[in-house]
C-alpha cells in the first residue's frame, strides 16, 4: 500500500495552512495583548483557560467520533471555528471578548484533534504509522516555520499593525477549511446505531484500554509533568542576551529542523521500532535540557535550541503512531484524544510550576528537573514492551542496579551544580 495516500496528503496540507494561520499570531500574541491592556497575569490566566478547554474536550469529541464512526465533520467544525475566531480577535478587543474568542479557538482544536489523528491511523498500515504521522508533523511544523516568517515580514513593512495581522490570518485558515471538504468519511454507522456520549465517557476508556496503552501513557504523562512550554526556552535565549528578533528566528529555525526531520525519522522509526525512536528523542531532550542548565555561552544555547528540533521529530508523531497501533480501531480517536488531553493538562501544570520555580530560584532548576525526568522515563521504557527477550532478561536481573545507577547519575549532576 502506498504510505502517503491522497487523504493523508490533503489532511497534512490542512495542517500546514492552519499552522501558518496560527503561528503568524503566536510570536506577537503576548505583545498584542499587552498593547490592548492585558497584564502579564491576565495573559497567563487567558492561556491557562484556553489550554484547559482544549485539553478537556479532545477525548470527549474523540469518543463521539468513535461512536458515530464519523471523522470529517469534527475536522471541519474544528478547523472552521478556529478560522473564524482568529481575525475576530483583532476586531473585538475588549478583555471579555478576547477571553471568549481565544477559548473558542482552543475549543476548535479540541473538536478536531482526535478525529484527525484517527483518520491518519485508519488510512495507514501498521508498518507505516511512524512514516504517516511523521509526514503529518512535517507539514504541520513547516506551517509553524512559514507563519512566523510571514509575521516578521509583515511587521517589518507595517510596524505595530498587530490587528491587521490578525485579519490576514483568515486567508490561510480558509484554505485549510476548504481542503477538508475534499475528504469524505468511510464506513459510517447508521444513525440508529449511534449512542449518546457523556462528557466523562472519555475517562472510562482508561479502564477498558489495553495494558500496553496504560504503560506508555503513564510514562509519557510523567514526563509531561516536567516538560514545560517551549516559551521557557525562548526566555532562556533572552536571558542569555539575545534580541527579540534573534529569539523568533531561532524559534523558526528549530521548527524548520523539526519539519525537515519528522518524515525521514518516521520512516526510520517504522524500520527500527517506534519505541527505540521515542527513547532516542527523550535522550536528546535530556541532553538539551542538561546543556541549558550547565552550558555557558550564547553559541551553545543557539546550538542546543536547534538540536531540540530533533527531539520533537523523534517523539511527537512517533508517540501517537505507537498508541494508535495499540488501540483498537473502534477506539482510536478516544485513545488518542484522551492521551492528548491529559498530556496538555500535564504541560499546563508543568508550565505553571516552571514559572514559579524560575521566579523564585532561577532557570537552572527548571531545566535540570526536566532533564532528570526524561532520563527516568527512558529507564522506565526499558521495562515495558521490551526491545528483545535478551534485553528484558538482563533488565529484570539487574533492575535494582539500573535504578541505582540512575540515582547516582542524577546525584552527580546535583552535586556538580551545587544544589546542596
Amino acid at each position: 500500500m502506498k504510505a502517503i495516500t491522497r487523504t493523508i496528503l490533503i489532511l497534512s496540507l490542512v495542517s500546514l495552512f492552519n499552522d501558518i494561520a496560527s503561528e503568524m499570531l503566536m510570536p506577537v500574541m503576548p505583545i498584542y495583548l499587552k498593547s490592548i491592556g492585558f497584564s502579564i497575569l491576565l495573559i497567563g490566566v487567558l492561556e491557562g483557560v484556553a489550554e484547559a478547554t482544549s485539553s478537556l474536550t479532545k477525548g470527549y469529541f474523540g469518543k463521539i467520533s468513535d461512536n458515530s464512526s464519523r471523522r470529517m465533520p469534527f475536522v471541519r467544525w474544528g478547523y472552521g471555528l478556529s478560522m473564524i475566531v482568529k481575525p475576530l480577535m483583532g476586531f473585538l478587543t475588549q478583555p471579555l471578548w478576547i477571553f471568549g474568542l481565544r477559548t473558542l479557538d482552543r475549543f476548535g482544536k479540541g473538536i478536531r484533534t482526535a478525529a484527525r489523528d484517527a483518520v491518519l491511523s485508519d488510512e495507514s498500515a501498521h508498518a507505516d504509522r511512524g512514516k504517516v504521522f511523521g509526514f503529518n508533523r512535517s507539514m504541520d511544523t513547516l506551517g509553524a516555520t512559514i507563519g512566523p516568517a510571514l509575521a516578521l515580514l509583515f511587521l517589518y513593512l507595517h510596524q505595530g499593525q498587530y490587528r491587521t495581522l490578525f485579519y490576514f490570518s483568515f486567508f490561510p485558515g480558509i484554505v485549510a477549511v476548504a481542503l477538508t471538504f475534499i475528504v469524505k468519511d468511510k464506513n459510517v454507522k447508521p444513525v440508529h446505531e449511534r449512542k449518546k456520549v457523556s462528557f466523562f465517557a472519555q475517562f472510562k476508556y482508561w479502564k477498558e484500554s489495553p495494558l500496553a496503552y496504560k504503560q506508555i501513557v503513564i510514562g509519557l504523562l510523567f514526563f509531561a509533568l516536567f516538560n514545560s512550554s517551549d516559551a521557557f526556552l525562548i526566555l532562556k535565549l533572552k536571558e542569555a542576551g539575545n534580541s527579540d528578533t534573534i529569539a523568533i528566528l531561532m524559534y523558526m529555525a528549530y521548527n524548520l529542523i523539526y519539519a525537515l526531520s519528522s518524515y525521514p525519522l518516521g520512516i526510520v522509526a517504522d524500520k527500527v521500532g517506534l519505541k527505540k525512536m521515542l527513547f532516542a528523542g527523550l535522550l536528546i531532550f535530556s541532553g538539551v535540557y542538561f546543556g541549558m542548565s550547565y552550558m555557558d555561552g550564547n553559541k551553545w544555547y543557539l546550538l542546543l535550541f536547534l538540536v531540540y528540533g530533533l527531539y520533537y521529530a523523534c517523539t511527537e508523531g512517533v508517540s501517537k503512531a505507537w498508541l494508535s497501533k495499540i488501540c483498537e480501531r473502534k477506539d482510536t480517536a478516544t485513545g488518542l484524544g484522551l492521551f492528548s488531553g491529559l498530556q496538555s493538562i500535564c504541560t499546563l501544570i508543568a508550565s505553571t510550576a516552571a514559572g514559579l520555580v524560575w521566579y523564585n530560584f532561577g532557570s537552572f532548576y527548571v531545566f535540570f528537573a526536566a532533564a532528570a525526568a526524561a532520563l527516568l522515563v527512558c529507564i522506565y521504557l526499558l521495562f515495558i514492551q521490551p526491545v528483545s527477550a535478551a534485553v528484558h532478561a538482563w533488565i529484570k536481573k539487574y533492575k535494582y542496579l539500573v535504578f541505582f545507577a540512575a540515582l547516582v547519575l542524577i546525584a552527580f549532576f546535583t552535586q556538580f551544580s551545587g544544589l546542596y
